[in-house]
């Protein structure tokens, strides 16, 4: 008790980033394409949309199959199947694959696994990336099928910790995170709210923690506020571990839609959408993974490099087909650390 009490004098909480799944996805401007845009129904427009920003009627559907998207150029999340829709965000007339701020994913069913070691290196990256921030060294794995969690708490002393949760879906679709063992300096400490301190516990009492809140002991997660832009949209019905993998099940299968082929791709389809310099309007655009013998690994920061590396159709119908490279088998770039967004 001693350690807890040690831990609930110490200063506040440093605010923390988002977390992340970055955007889903950029555009492309190879030959093919710019002959797709100029055909009748996938021409350049620049007249304002008559869908109101935001609107439903705005959507451009979309489906996901056997994709590991990265958001980093070693830490992935794998796609196995995901039906949904990107909606313009407000201020937005349709979605900019690249503006990642433009738009939000509405998933209506996916399939979506993270290993418990690149969802450590997004939280050291993204969400405990600042100076000041509390926590350091955010290490995670899945040991007897519970989430351990291990780090260093910057504000008091720089004090190792590790906790032991579950995870579970609730009534709302958000992620249940519920806390067993939680030790500092190898002891055991009451609890997570113990182990943070009063001040931290607050912060996360009063949600000035976006997607973040505690229920008793443990902590709630909002998909739809944990990751950056473009934010998921979506109910989670199921938490599972695979091996050393978290797998989250959004909504019902009933809602998927039929696959558009076969293979590994990215699709989209109806109204319209901008990538590069292009506006789309009637879309029918998929990309589709060069090798399908593996997942097809995507980038949205080395999008480009993707697809000049790969090659682009137009059907009878105009409908564009890129085949593209998958990122772990290009070469280095030097603008590999940028992001399109």
């Amino acid at each position: 008790m001693e350690i807890a009490q040690d831990f609930a004098s110490k200063k506040h909480w440093r605010q923390a980033g988002s977390f992340l799944l970055d955007g889903f996805l950029a555009g492309a401007c190879r030959t093919g394409v710019l002959l797709a845009l100029m055909s009748p129904t996938a021409a350049l427009v620049g007249a304002q949309s008559k869908a109101r920003q935001g609107d439903s009627n705005a959507a451009v559907q979309t489906q996901m199959k056997n994709v590991r998207y990265h958001f980093t150029e070693s830490a992935t999340v794998y796609i196995k199947t995901l039906s949904g829709e990107l909606l313009p965000t407000e201020g937005a007339e349709f979605p900019i694959f690249d503006n990642r701020d433009s738009f939000r994913l509405r998933i209506g069913y996916a399939e979506i696994d993270i290993a418990a070691g690149d969802l450590a290196s997004v939280f050291n990256a993204y969400v405990f990336a600042g100076a000041n921030s509390p926590l350091k060294g955010v290490s995670m794995s899945i040991e007897n099928g519970h989430l351990t969690i291990k780090g260093k708490l910057h504000d008091v002393g720089t004090i190792p910790f590790e906790t032991e949760s579950t995870l579970s879906p609730t009534d709302e679709g958000k992620i249940l995170l519920r806390t067993g063992k939680v030790k500092a300096l190898h002891v055991p400490v009451k609890g997570i709210m113990n182990l943070f301190g009063v001040e931290i516990a607050d912060l996360i009492k009063n949600g000035k923690l976006p997607g973040i809140e505690s229920r008793g002991d443990d902590l709630v997660l909002d998909p739809s506020l944990i990751f950056p832009a473009p934010h998921m949209e979506g109910h989670i019905t199921a938490t599972r571990i695979e091996g050393n993998a978290i797998v989250l099940t959004f909504g019902d299968k009933n809602h998927a839609t039929k696959a558009r082929q076969t293979g590994n791709y990215i699709s989209f389809r109806g109204n319209r959408l901008r990538f590069g310099k292009l506006t789309m309007t009637d879309v029918d655009m998929t990309l589709i993974d060069m090798e399908p013998t593996d997942p097809f690994d995507f980038f949205l920061d080395r999008y480009k490099d993707q697809i000049a590396a790969g090659y682009s159709k137009i059907s009878a119908n105009s409908a564009l087909r890129i085949f593209v490279r998958d990122f772990n088998k290009l070469g280095k770039s030097k603008n590999s650390g940028k992001g399109a967004g």
